[in-house]
This record gives C-alpha cells, structure tokens and sequence, in this order.
C-alpha cells in the first residue's frame, strides 16, 4: 500500500479478529511513541487514547460505506487494517529516530528536519491508501478531489486534539512553592557562592556564571547547564562555575535566577577574583521582553511563576558589573533582540556576543527544544571544536544562517564586540581557557 499498489488488496484478508489485532498493535507502538517523545514529569492521559482511535474508527466507517455502494462485504475492514498496518510500521520507525535522538545518535542536521520527517510519513500512509483505493475502485477526479478534502480535514482536527490531548501530558497547574524550597533557596545560593575557589596567582583563571532567564520552559535551563558541563568539562572551570536557574523543577537544587541571586553573585566573584588577571564567562538565556503591543524593550526576561520578578534591562547589568569590580568581562547573551545589550555593556575589557540584532527575533525557544538555535551552534557544536571565541561566532553565524534559512526565518544575525583592550588580551586569556583542551591534544597525539 506504501508504494501504491492494489496488490495491498490482494493480501490482506479482512475479518473483525484482525482488525482487533492491528488496532491493539497500533495503539501500542503510539503508546510508545508518545512516551519517547513526551516531557519529564508527563504522565499517562487516557483521553490521548481517544483522540488516537479517532483515524482507525474514520477508517472503519469508511469501509462500512464502501462496502455497502459496492456491495462488496470483504472490503468492509480492509480501510482499517491497511492503515493500521501502515501506521504500526511508521511509527515504530519514528520510536526508533526518536529514540536515537535522545541517545544524541544523529548527526546535528537532523534535528531540523525531525518533526517534519514525521508529519511527511503520516500523511504517506493516508495518502497511500487513497491512492490505491482509488485505482482499485476507479475513482473519477471529483470523486478523488473530495476524498482528499475530507482526509485533509479530518487531518486537521486530529492534530488539534490529540495537541491538547497527547497520550503522555502534563498537568497545567497553577505552580506552588512549599515552605521547604522557599526557605532553603538562600541557603543554596550561599552555599554554591561559598563553594567557588580562590583564583590561583600568576595565572588567568576563567569563571563560569549562567543565567536560565524563563522558568516557563525547559530549553533554557538546558542550555545554561550544557554551557556549564562544556566549560567545566573541556575548559576547566569546575569549582569556578555556578547557574542560576528559573525553573518549576529546581526550587530545592538551584538558587534562583533573580536581579538579587546575579548582583550577589557578581559581588561575590569581585571579592574572589583577581580583577588584573581572571576573566567572568556570563552567559544569559531566556525570552528578549516584548509589550503587549510588540513593542520591542530592550530587557531580559526573568520568570519564575509564582514569584514576580523584576526583568534584567541592560542599565541594571551595567552597574551591577561594575559595581562588582570584575575588570575583564566575555557577556554571551542568547535571547531575542538581545543586541540591544551591546551599547550599554561595551567597555575595553568587555567582549559581548549575542544571539541576535538589536531590532531581530532568534530561534529555537519552543517548548519541545533542547536548545535554542544559537545554543545549540554556540556551545553544543563551535566552541567543542574550536580555539577562539571569534572562530566559534563565526562558526555559529554560518551555522545558524543557514538553518534560518532552511526554515524561512528572518536573519538573526548574531553579534561580537569587542573593547580596544579585550582585542589585545582575549588571545592571551584564551590560552588559559583552552590550555587543558590543547594538553588533551597534546596527549592524543603522543
């Protein structure tokens, strides 16, 4: 059948046993298909299972009809089980892909063609079996035109349903805070702050501070704690790194990501490095803040329902950085219109990246990402490979260009500045941040 071939009829011998049978499979391979593909936290939603019978009970009143204008019981079950059939072996393909993904098995161009790829192969096996219908029956145009129709439509309202209603969910609750996490966040942030070490004299030391902005979704927390685990993996900075995390799932492990948590963090990281010769790696991800009416603001989100917090405008960084004493500074802002931050932040001793223009949108923040696009090119793939901070930008401006492209996004266009004196130091202090990654080489080699 997925090939189009009315030899399908010929093999398929319909009865109401294996119709039982095939819907049984079908429904299993969803089942888990949707458990691959579903949110940590997500639990098993009966009502998913209804919207899921919603295309093989189409089928079999499909094959009611058929059976009855041609007069020809033998078809009343085979709609049904050539689209059972069909959908089982996709969707275990799909399980299997997804399965992959998560494992971290497929090559980084995948990932843009992934959902896609899945749409592709649904609509395959429906059209599939139109088509051959249509040629074993001798369906006239008209006749073929409505059938589309009416599947695209079907099609339709099977994905708004099974959208609010996917087998795996998670509940949309009102989020709370026990007494527990409220009382014990400052306690973490003390205790983390307390745990970062002194810088060692006569070398360039590198610290490690990320911000995941919104709470709202997972892909910015993920992106802040890939960031970490590559410098304190490749770079060295375990001991010297922190995060600050706005997230429902990290009231009792991470401090908050607040206005307060960064100034004291910053002011802490003053008083333990040394400003002449240690560099601050500040790394922020979330939402670009956006009015009701569009209007582009020029801030960073921070989120944390249900606690209000006061947004990150980049005023407030400035002073904030200075006030902390820090001298040399790398800032990497991943968010929309986040080079609205460039004016403010730039100094001699700051170099800033960002994921985009001051007047443009990035990409990749929906809720079923790992991360952003810039993210993703930033740090999962060009500083891994890399040695200089401008080659990893220059990396990921090629990279995320041409995957906006792919998609028919606006150019981001991301930004790297650099202050008279950061052009001079960076090389120098980029020794020190690639120095265990260049012994690593050194050894393979030997």
């Amino acid at each position: 059948m997925l090939i189009g071939s009315i030899r399908a009829f010929e093999w398929v011998k319909p009865s109401f046993s294996q119709f039982l049978l095939f819907c049984g499979l079908a429904l299993s391979s969803n089942i888990l298909f949707s458990w691959l593909v579903a949110d940590t936290g997500s639990h098993f939603n009966k009502q998913g299972l209804i919207g899921y019978l919603i295309w093989p009970m189409v089928m079999l009143i499909a094959g009611i009809v058929l059976s009855k204008r041609y007069q020809n019981d033998t078809l009343l079950f085979v709609p049904a089980i050539l689209w059972l059939t069909a959908d089982t072996m996709l969707i275990l393909l799909q399980s299997s892909i997804q399965f992959m993904e998560l494992q971290g098995w497929l090559p980084i161009w995948t990932y843009d063609i992934i959902a896609i790829s899945f749409m592709l192969l649904f609509v395959w096996q429906t059209a599939s079996l139109f088509w051959v219908f249509a040629k074993k029956l001798g369906w006239r145009w008209w006749e073929q035109v409505s059938m589309l129709i009416g599947a695209v439509a079907m099609l339709w309202v099977w994905q708004q349903n099974i959208k609010d209603q996917p087998i795996f969910k998670t509940d949309d609750t009102a989020p709370t805070i026990s007494e527990t996490a409220f009382y014990v966040q400052p306690l973490i942030l003390t205790e983390q702050l307390s745990a970062l070490q002194k810088n060692n004299e006569g070398v360039s030391d590198w610290y490690f501070v990320g911000v995941a902005g919104f709470g709202g979704q997972n892909v910015f927390m993920n992106e802040i704690n890939k960031a970490r685990q590559l410098f304190d993996v490749r770079f060295g900075t375990q001991g010297k790194s922190i995060t600050l995390i706005n997230n429902p799932n990290t009231w009792q492990s991470e401090p908050i990501a607040s206005r307060t948590s960064l100034d004291k963090t910053l002011k802490h990281l003053g008083q333990t490095m040394n400003p002449s010769e240690d560099v601050l790696f500040l790394t922020i991800s979330s939402h670009g803040a956006v009015s009701e009416s569009g209007k582009i603001l020029g801030d960073l989100v921070l989120d944390n329902a249900p606690l209000e917090l006061d947004d990150i405008d980049p005023d407030w960084l400035r002073q904030a950085l200075d006030d902390s004493g820090i001298r040399w500074r790398v800032i990497v802002i991943s968010a929309c219109y986040s080079g609205t931050f460039i004016e403010k932040l730039s100094s001699p001793t700051t170099t800033i990246i960002t994921a985009s223009r001051a007047d443009r949108a990035s990409f990749g923040c929906s809720d079923d990402a790992d991360l952003t696009y810039f993210g993703r090119a930033f740090f999962a793939e060009a500083l891994r490979d890399t040695t200089s901070l401008e080659d990893a930008f220059k990396y990921t401006t090629e990279r995320i260009a041409n995957r906006e492209a792919l998609m028919g996004f606006s150019p981001s266009e991301p930004q790297m500045v650099s202050g008279s004196l950061m052009k001079n130091a960076l090389p120098e202090f980029e020794k020190a941040l690639f120095i265990q990654d260049n012994v690593e080489l050194g050894d393979d080699k030997k």
